[in-house]
């Protein structure tokens, strides 16, 4: 009997992936020996004998070179069907490979990489995913070097892909993970890794910039949590001062990153397939006020521990930015948007949590621009605070005290473009009949008077919102 792949029961079925694999395997295991058929395969064929070569590679690790050789000699579409299943398997099976599978998985890649396989680009970034924040754990550690070293020793090869957005996507990832590793950086484990995390993204800003421009407003967001790690000050003090440095024609102001509108492509890198698809089930099925279990089973699977509450600032931001409910679903009494990122607000009380979990969530009013930007980024912190004053007023103070702190200091010289961000999201969400005024929140008792002075000198110099 050939071997199981994942780590699960006996009493659990296999996956359907893990069962055509096994079956494409047992069914063509004697051609799977040298001599090898020289026939010419039918398209059927010639896909179930990738999936056989697939799980013997990943099998048997003992003759892995065989089953490689036997893979170059029979292809005839780039590698691209055989990539294909891989990237699934990451995807789909990924944290219940048992044994030496992942090894051999990662042995796979590099293989991939150096012949140019058609779809590698989406392989390492499913692998990317894996990374699990806020882990700590020696499996998770292993891939998360494993990939570092991919991006850095693999560069030039990466670099002539058709889609060298893969690398875009490297800096997004490694920068969120830096800010979590920076706190731990005298774990020596945790500081090796590290270092090579600090070379990739300084080596990025510096040789490829035009890049780094391609993932908007957000690479600042990410970078401003770095501040402290001496190779990235230079970095900053160019971006500020002297952005003609990074050599990049028209490039004369970071104004110009903080107005690009980041991806809704990059919010999902940091969240495994498995927590996006929960994430996406809570907010698509589950009735607003059952909830709570679906909730305590989210935390168990994904923030068991404090360290893995980081994540939670990658959940608000791909709330706000890659999940768009349709119309059906905001008429609806399904749980909406704003309600799951307030349990998130109140899940984990640490000042600096709480700092990035508000930033998540206000991060795209600061730029606000109707032309460029999306109504539905910037409206569930509005709602939140505004279904959180009958049983939660104190959510709607912080709140609001944030974002007035944002307009006032997250930028002092650039301070009226953040403001006119603000005014104009406000304006917006008041015109679109997201809410019907902002009274609600200029005439409330249970606000500060002084924060509603506040709140009522940020908008004074626009008459049309009120």
């Amino acid at each position: 009997m050939e071997l199981r792949m994942t780590n699960c029961s006996p009493y659990v079925a296999e996956t359907s992936l893990e069962n055509s694999l096994r079956a494409a395997f047992s069914c063509l295991k004697p051609k799977l020996r040298p001599p090898f058929p020289l026939n010419i395969m039918s398209p059927e064929e010639y896909k179930e004998m990738n999936r056989a070569i697939l799980y013997g590679v990943l099998c048997e690790p003992g003759i892995t070179e065989v089953h490689m050789k036997h893979l170059h000699g029979i292809i005839t579409d780039g590698y691209e069907y055989f990539t294909g299943v891989l990237t699934k398997v990451v995807n789909e099976i990924y944290d219940k490979l048992v044994g030496d599978l992942k090894k051999q998985l990662l042995r796979i890649t590099h293989e991939m990489i150096y012949v140019s396989a058609v779809g590698v680009d989406g392989l390492l970034v499913g692998l990317m995913r894996q990374i699990v924040s806020g882990d700590y754990g020696e499996d998770n550690l292993w891939l998360c070097y494993e990939i570092i070293n991919i991006f850095s020793s693999k560069w030039d090869c990466l670099l002539e892909l058709e889609e060298p957005l893969v690398f875009s996507g490297a800096l997004y990832v490694f920068l969120r993970l830096l800010a979590d590793h920076f706190r731990l950086r005298n774990d020596p484990k945790i500081n090796s890794l590290m270092k090579m995390e600090i070379a990739f993204c300084v080596r990025m800003f510096k040789e490829k910039f035009s890049l780094c421009l391609s993932i908007g407003r957000d690479v600042i967001r990410l970078l401003q949590d770095l501040v402290k790690i001496p190779e990235f000050q230079e970095i900053w003090k160019n971006l500020l001062y002297n952005p003609r440095a990074f050599g990049i024609d028209g490039f004369v102001e970071i104004s110009q990153i903080y107005s690009t509108r980041t991806s809704r492509w990059y919010f999902s890198l940091r969240l495994t397939p498995q927590m996006e698809s929960q994430l996406r089930f809570l907010l698509s099925n589950v009735k607003f006020g059952s909830q709570k279990r679906y909730q305590v089973w989210f935390v168990k699977k994904f923030l068991a521990t404090p360290e893995r509450s980081v994540v939670m600032i990658d959940i608000v931001r791909f709330i706000c930015c890659a999940h768009y409910p349709s119309n059906y679903i905001i008429n609806s009494d399904i749980l909406p948007r704003w309600a799951l990122i307030g349990w998130l607000l109140l899940h984990d009380p640490r000042l600096h949590v709480q700092a990035n979990l508000k930033l998540a969530l206000f991060y795209d009013w600061l730029f606000f621009d109707e032309k460029v930007d999306n109504i539905m980024n910037i409206e569930p912190a509005i709602l939140l605070m505004v279904n959180s004053i009958p049983d939660y007023a104190h959510i709607t103070h912080t709140l609001l005290e944030f974002l007035i702190l944002l307009a006032e200091h997250y930028d002092p010289d650039r301070k009226p473009v953040f403001r006119q961000g603000i005014l104009t999201a406000l304006l917006t969400l008041v015109r679109k009949r997201v809410i019907q005024s902002l009274d609600i929140l200029l005439k409330c008792d249970k606000i500060s008077p002084l924060l509603r002075d506040r709140f009522g000198k940020l908008l004074s110099d626009d008459p049309h919102i009120g």
